[in-house]
């Protein structure tokens, strides 16, 4: 099933902006809207299911607040409670998702320069998709590196320094890779769960703080608080079944399924046709923070060799990993 795309509009976007420079291969022929705009890929449910112990850790404390403020202001627990589990749908909502983009990622809206380009791209990508692109909202994060973002339900954001350096088909590859993320469920499934799992963040932060000042309190103070702190956790083990301690050994895995899930969205943008512009993308990227590097180093600045432990925690995968992929999926289509 599908609908039929806004032809004549898309027509009118493309003819206003093309000029020498526009290098972004048309599609033609009737464009369609598939009726399946979204899925969830399995690098979406393995981050989900890795994030559980975060999530219940976090819904645990906002249960353990709502009993001590339902005894306090005589208000029922479950309406704290349930209040909190019905907040996370709000990230779904536009309006806050505004508000999310400006106060949390400190993106801006583009200039009308800027929305013209990023505009008439966009429509060029979401067409090949079959997606409706006017269900996004484009923002602008004022950066000299070029890089993008997908968040929440709605938010694909570009760097200023893309839009002025880069061609319109290299833009192009690149925010199919951020429209990967959100048709692969991606981006609302990391908000997501980075909004549940805060509380129990939260909660670990005062609990480490107040373990460097046990030192400072007298015997039978430090008693206290190491009773209270001990009784707090074995409560919180035995009512999520000793997945809390889970979080100690996830991040080795949730970091390898991120970085999964960036090279599913890179074969998104293959797929779509953008493999070569994103690969010269990724090289000249890698080249210039080569060059950078090594004039710093020519001027007296060392640099540490990244370690093991902060590959196996790295969120992308290296440039090298991901040419290869390109490459692969690139001979495969011919």
């Amino acid at each position: 099933m599908s609908m039929p795309y806004d032809w004549e509009k898309l027509k009118e976007t493309r003819s206003s902006h093309a000029g020498s420079d526009d290098d972004l291969p048309r599609r033609r022929g009737r464009i369609h809207i598939t009726a399946r705009q979204r899925g969830v890929d399995a690098t979406t449910l393995g981050s989900l299911a890795l994030h559980l112990p975060h999530l219940l850790a976090g819904l645990t404390v906002v249960l353990g607040l709502s009993y001590v403020v339902g005894i306090l202001i005589g208000l029922p627990w479950w309406i704290p409670s349930g209040c909190w589990v019905l907040s996370g749908v709000l990230v779904f909502h536009q309006p806050c998702e505004r508000l999310l983009a400006r106060w949390l990622f400190e993106l801006r809206y583009p200039t009308p320069e800027e929305y013209r380009k990023l505009r008439c791209v966009w429509r060029e990508v979401t067409a090949r998709a079959g997606v409706d692109g006017s269900t996004y909202q484009l923002w602008v994060e004022d950066s000299d590196e070029i890089n993008a973002m997908a968040a929440a339900g709605h938010i694909v954001g570009v760097t200023s320094h893309s839009l002025s350096s880069l061609t319109p088909a290299q833009l192009a590859g690149v925010l199919a890779h951020e429209l990967g993320h959100h048709t692969k469920g991606h981006a609302w499934a990391s908000l997501v769960t980075f909004w549940y799992a805060l509380p129990g963040r939260l909660t670990w932060r005062l609990l480490r703080r107040l373990a460097t000042r046990v030192d400072r309190l007298s015997t039978g103070m430090a008693a206290v608080v190491i009773g209270v702190l001990g009784a707090a956790v074995a409560a919180v083990a035995t009512a999520t079944y000793g997945l809390v301690f889970l979080p100690f050994a996830a991040p080795y895995l949730t970091a390898a399924v991120a970085r999964r899930s960036e090279l599913r969205a890179d074969e998104h943008a293959a797929a779509l046709g953008f493999a070569p512009q994103l690969m010269t993308v990724l090289r000249e990227e890698h080249e210039r923070e080569q060059s950078e590097r090594a004039a710093a180093t020519a001027a007296g600045l060392s640099f540490e060799k990244e370690g093991v432990i902060a590959r196996l925690l790295a969120s992308h995968p290296d440039v090298h990993t991901r040419l290869h992929h390109l490459q692969a999926r690139s001979q495969n289509k011919r």
